[in-house]
C-alpha cells in the first residue's frame, strides 16, 4: 500500500528527516509515526488526570476529611461555641 504526500512542506520535512537519519523517506516517516504513537500512548488521558487530581486532593484533605457537616461543624467554621 502506498502513502502519497501531497503537501510539499510535509514532503520536504520527510526528506530532511531521512537525510539527517540517513534512511529512506519511508523509513523516516515510519520512525516518526512510531515515535508519535508511543508518545501519545504514554500521555495520560483526561480521566487519568482527573483521577490523579482527586486522589491528590483526598490525600491533602487531612484527618477531618469527610467529617459530617452538623451544627458543631458549622459553628466551628464561624468560630462560634
Amino acid at each position: 500500500m502506498s502513502l502519497y504526500v501531497k503537501d510539499e512542506e510535509v514532503n520536504r520535512m520527510a526528506q530532511r528527516l531521512a537525510a539527517i537519519q540517513r534512511v529512506s523517506k519511508t523509513e523516516a516517516v515510519r520512525r516518526a509515526l512510531e515515535h508519535e504513537l508511543e508518545r501519545e500512548e504514554q500521555t495520560p488521558t483526561l480521566v487519568d488526570k482527573g483521577l490523579a487530581f482527586a486522589r491528590a486532593l483526598r490525600a491533602s484533605a487531612g484527618p477531618n476529611a469527610g467529617r459530617a457537616a452538623d451544627k458543631a461543624f458549622i459553628d466551628d467554621l464561624y468560630g462560634e461555641l
